[in-house]
């Protein structure tokens, strides 16, 4: 099976590759040269670190190259689920108990972003809300405890 993807998401993680691809690589790339320039490599400290920064890049452009291969990307905006929570939903939710919102788009593991209000439709958070209805009530199991949301709003615009 293929990982979902937003189009936005593709967005960002092209982006991402870009840069490592055009900037960073070449950075670390002369950084490596002018290490090697000091001599003595056994005892370069600039070196090492530039090598490892290296091995960092380049395993994080593979990733990003065949994880964007492999990837489902979807059209968030010309989904019509309507009231209805599917892949790409943004979700306004309200504590129940101290009427606090807070707003998640689910999309693809690849993308998730806690930070952002991107959440993983793997995560139990995602797997709750999907086929469910703005209106609708949802309990929610956190490390935090047990906690019960209304679904105050569902929009697949930006």
């Amino acid at each position: 099976m293929r990982a979902p993807l937003t189009l936005q998401g593709s967005q960002r993680l092209r982006a991402e590759l870009d840069e490592l691809k055009s900037v960073k690589r070449p950075a670390v790339i002369a950084a490596i040269a002018e290490a090697r320039a000091h001599g003595d490599l056994k005892e370069n400290a600039e070196y090492h670190a530039a090598r490892e920064q290296q091995g960092f890049i380049e395993g994080r452009i593979k990733q990003l190259e065949s994880e964007l291969s492999h990837a489902q990307v979807i059209d968030v905006s010309t989904l019509n689920a309507g009231s209805r929570i599917v892949f790409g939903a943004r979700v306004t939710l309200a504590d129940v108990d101290t009427d606090e919102e807070k707003r998640y788009q689910i999309v693809g593991d690849l993308e998730a972003d806690i930070k952002l209000g991107l959440i993983a439709i793997s995560s139990p958070v995602a797997r709750a809300l999907i086929g469910k209805h703005e209106g609708d009530s949802v309990v929610i199991e956190a490390p935090g405890g047990t906690h019960e949301y209304e679904i105050v709003g569902v929009s697949y615009k930006d």
